[in-house]
C-alpha cells in the first residue's frame, strides 16, 4: 500500500480524497493555488506545496509543477479527483514515466474513451447499447453528410469527438440548417477541444440520464454498483443526483450493468469509472463514459457501503477486488444536491466571504464541503461549494430528509442555490420520479416571470 498520495485537485473532492486516505492509514500532500493557500484541506494535510497563482492554467492545470510537487515530497501516488486533469491522458502517462501511479485509469484507455467516436465504436463491440447514428467521423462531403442524416431520421444532433460537459454539440431539426450547423460545431471543437472531429446521432427528444458506477481491478475483475439517475439538470450540467433511479426495471438494471462490466473487462479497465446513458421508452442509449471518480459518487457508496475512493486507492496499488458482483447489495435510496455559490434562478456566480456557515445534520444525513464560517469562495474555479446528500429506507424518506436538510441549512455572506433545491424538492414531478433532461430547463422558462 501507498504510504503517501499527493492529491491534485482542489475544492471538496481534495478533501474527500484526503478523509480516505487518513482512514487508511496514507499520507496527504495536497497542491494549491495562491487563492487555495487558506482551504481546509491544505491546513489538514500532512504536507502542501503551493503550485502557482490563481488561474488553473497556472496551477491546477500546471503538469510540470505537479509532478515536481510529488518529487520534492516523495510521494509514491497522485490521486487527480474529478474535473482538471483527471482525463487527460498526457497528465496519466508523464505522472507513470515520472515513477509515479496515477489513480486512475491507464493512459490509452483514457484516450479511448475520451474520444467519443472511439468510444462509441468500442462500446458497439463490447455489446454496449449505443444512440442510433454515424459509426465515425463525418466526412467532409457535404452530399454524404445529408445522407447519413437521412438514414438516422431528424432530429440529429452533431457532436464534438472530444467533447464534454454539455460544450461541442448541436441539435438540428431540418436538412435546410445541417451543414451549417456541422460547420460551427467543427469550428467550436476545434477552439475549445483542439480536435475539429464531430459525429452524428439520432437526437432523442424526451430522454431521461441514467449513468451506470463500475469498479474494475487490474486482474480482470469487474462489477458494477447500481446506476444514478441524473436528469435534473440545467445546459448539460447536473443540479440533482440520485440512486436508484426511479421507475427503472431491476431485471433491465442488472443487464445493462453487466454489459458495462464486461465491456471494461474486455476493454481492460483499471479503477472506477462511469457509463453514461440516455434513457428513453425503455431503452438505453451509451453517450459517453467518464474514467474517474464522478461528483455524484455519494448516493452510490449510500445505497451500497462501498466507499468508491478507497476502492480506487486499492486498485491503483495492485489489489484485488475484494468482493463479486453477487456480493453487492443495494439498500435504500440516496439524493443528492449540489449546493453552488451562485444565485438560485439567474445562476450568476457570487464568490465571496461566507459570513454564516450551518451545515444540516440528523438520521441519513450527509454534507460533504470544504466551505465553513469565513471561507472566502475564489471567483476562478467552479461555483459548487458542497454536496448534500440525504438517504432513506425508501425514496419518499430519502426525499423528507432532504427536505428537513436543506430547511435547516444556512449560507450568509453569499447567494447559493438553496432555494431552488427547496422548490425542486417539493415540485410534483420530480416527487413522482422519471422527469427528463430537459424538465428543469422547461419549468425555469414557464417560471422566469414569477
Amino acid at each position: 500500500m501507498f504510504e503517501k498520495i499527493l492529491i491534485a485537485n482542489r475544492g471538496e473532492i481534495a478533501l474527500r480524497i484526503q478523509r480516505a486516505c487518513r482512514e487508511m492509514g496514507i499520507k496527504t500532500v495536497v497542491v494549491h493555488s495562491e487563492a487555495d493557500a487558506d482551504a481546509k484541506y491544505v491546513k489538514l494535510a500532512d504536507e502542501s506545496v503551493c503550485i502557482g497563482p490563481a488561474p488553473s492554467n497556472l496551477s491546477y492545470l500546471n503538469i510540470p509543477a505537479i509532478i515536481s510537487a510529488a518529487e520534492v515530497t516523495d510521494a509514491q501516488a497522485i490521486h487527480p479527483g474529478y474535473g482538471f486533469l483527471s482525463e487527460n491522458a498526457d497528465f496519466s502517462e508523464r505522472v507513470e514515466k515520472c515513477g509515479f501511479v496515477f489513480i486512475g485509469p491507464r493512459a490509452e484507455t483514457i484516450r479511448m474513451m475520451g474520444d467519443k467516436v472511439s468510444a462509441k465504436i468500442a462500446m458497439k463491440k463490447a455489446g454496449v447499447p449505443c444512440v442510433p447514428g454515424v459509426e465515425g467521423a463525418l466526412p467532409d462531403n457535404p452530399a454524404e453528410i445529408i445522407k447519413i442524416a437521412r438514414s438516422i431520421g431528424y432530429p440529429v444532433i452533431i457532436k464534438a469527438s472530444g467533447g464534454g460537459g454539455g460544450r461541442g454539440m448541436r441539435v438540428v431539426h431540418t436538412e435546410a440548417a445541417l451543414l451549417g450547423a456541422v460547420t460551427m460545431t467543427k469550428s467550436e471543437a476545434q477552439a475549445a477541444f483542439n480536435n475539429p472531429t464531430v459525429y452524428m446521432e439520432k437526437y432523442l427528444e424526451n430522454p431521461r440520464h441514467i449513468e451506470f458506477q463500475i469498479l474494475a481491478d487490474q486482474h480482470g475483475n469487474a462489477v458494477y454498483l447500481g446506476e444514478r439517475d441524473c436528469s435534473m439538470q440545467r445546459r448539460n450540467q447536473k443540479i440533482i443526483e440520485e440512486a436508484p433511479a426511479p421507475l427503472l426495471n431491476a431485471r433491465l438494471r442488472n443487464k445493462i450493468g453487466e454489459r458495462c462490466a464486461e465491456a471494461c473487462r474486455k476493454i481492460g479497465y483499471r479503477g472506477a469509472g462511469t457509463f453514461e446513458f440516455l434513457y428513453e421508452n425503455g431503452e438505453f442509449f451509451f453517450i459517453e463514459m467518464n474514467t474517474r471518480v464522478q461528483v455524484e459518487h455519494p448516493v452510490t457508496e449510500m445505497i451500497t457501503g462501498i466507499d468508491i475512493v478507497r476502492q480506487q486507492i486499492l486498485i491503483a496499488a495492485g489489489e484485488k477486488l475484494a468482493f463479486r458482483q453477487r456480493d453487492i447489495q443495494f439498500r435504500g435510496h440516496a439524493i443528492e444536491c449540489r449546493i453552488n455559490a451562485e444565485h438560485p434562478y439567474k445562476f450568476t456566480p457570487s464568490p465571496g466571504r461566507i459570513t454564516s456557515w450551518h451545515a444540516p445534520g440528523g438520521p441519513g444525513i450527509r454534507v460533504d464541503s470544504h466551505a465553513y464560517n469565513n471561507y472566502y469562495v475564489p471567483q476562478h474555479y467552479d461555483s459548487m461549494i458542497g454536496k448534500v446528500i440525504a438517504y432513506g429506507d425508501t425514496r419518499e424518506q430519502a426525499m423528507a430528509r432532504m427536505r428537513t436538510a436543506l430547511s435547516e441549512m444556512a449560507v450568509e455572506g453569499i447567494e447559493t442555490n438553496i432555494a431552488l433545491h427547496r422548490d425542486l424538492l417539493l415540485d410534483a414531478a420530480f416527487m413522482g420520479g422519471g422527469t427528463s433532461i430537459h424538465y428543469l430547463e422547461e419549468r425555469l422558462a414557464r417560471n422566469k416571470d414569477k
